[in-house]
């Protein structure tokens, strides 16, 4: 099994991207499919305002808001957000991959978002969540109103904490929610609904992803048996030091430890936010929380534009031909 450190993947920084700028579109007039639309667009970035988002400080996208989509038979990435977060927590990878030549869509899971707690910490998300990409995919291909510029066929998948477990099960990973109930304790949540004999939902599949990018899954439901079933390529990521929703890195390391094949594993040398797009000022005083990286010192910055670049090497081999 191939493992690199991201450090290893720097020099994709130098590959030269088309210079191209990400239009987006906003998803608002449905509670079930809110979120955003990137894409390639020939006009100059400007910022495209979310307001406060319940984080304490106004969010910013960068792009051209409903700018026409450049190009024609392009590939399709669909992004699953983690636990707690929203359909923007990774823009800038977002970004890059529509000025490579991308389109990538996105929207929040609802009860399980930063405004929407509702279904949290319950056995229901597991299938809500596919659920939601399923019916987001469903929209892009059928119903979104510049669908004729997508490659049906060219189907991709990110995600990232909660969201890459998400990608699991849409790629035929049977969660082991026996495994989950022999180890937790707590009276609440999903823990208490084993407990209590609730039946677990069935897993979500979805044929049509050709390639995924697994960016530290929660690994608790995620054993080496049932990753056995993923037939698709897939890039994986993991921090090496963890956090909130996947510990202290053990766990990770473990399902990096199962994956079958020989996927390309990178493992980065910080905790589980570095993952997130790197924070404005503004936001690293709202939610100092996600904005902290440890080791004190990381280069957040830094290392996204190596996981960008990254991500987009791999989507472009794995779904582009390299044509784009």
């Amino acid at each position: 099994m191939h493992r690199t450190l991201w450090a290893f993947a720097a020099i994709l920084c130098c590959l030269a991207l088309p210079a191209k700028a990400a239009g987006i579109q906003l998803l608002q007039s449905d509670p079930a499919l809110s979120g955003a639309i990137w894409y390639p667009c020939a006009a100059e970035p400007t910022h495209v305002a979310l307001g406060n988002l319940s984080v304490g400080a106004d969010f910013d996208l960068k792009g051209v808001k409903d700018c026409p989509v450049t190009g024609a038979r392009l590939p399709l990435v669909i992004y699953s957000h983690g636990r707690g977060g929203f359909f923007g927590q990774q823009h800038d990878t977002a970004e890059a991959l529509a000025d490579a030549g991308f389109i990538v869509a996105a929207v929040n899971h609802p009860g399980d978002t930063a405004n929407d707690s509702s279904r949290r910490n319950t056995l229901s998300v597991w299938e809500s969540r596919p659920v939601d990409i399923v019916r987001l995919l469903d929209f892009m291909l059928k119903d979104w109103k510049d669908r004729a510029v997508i490659d049906p066929a060219k189907v991709g998948f990110f995600g990232f904490s909660l969201g890459g477990a998400t990608g699991f099960v849409l790629m035929g990973t049977r969660p082991d929610f026996a495994r989950i109930a022999g180890l937790c304790k707590e009276t609440t949540g999903a823990c208490a609904e084993l407990h209590n004999g609730v039946t677990p939902p069935e897993p979500v599949h979805d044929a049509r992803i050709r390639a995924a990018v697994i960016i530290d899954p929660a690994p608790g439901l995620l054993t080496r048996e049932n990753l056995a079933a993923v037939k698709v390529p897939f890039q994986f990521w993991r921090s090496r030091f963890g956090g909130p929703g996947v510990g202290d890195g053990s766990g990770t390391e473990r399902v990096a430890e199962g994956l079958p094949g020989k996927p390309e594993i990178h493992v980065v040398p910080a905790g589980h936010f570095a993952f997130l797009a790197p924070c404005s000022p503004e936001l690293a005083a709202a939610v100092p929380r996600i904005c902290t990286d440890v080791p004190a010192g990381f280069d957040r910055a830094g290392f996204h534009r190596a996981f960008n670049a990254a991500v987009v090497t791999f989507f472009r081999e794995q779904l582009a031909g390299g044509d784009h």
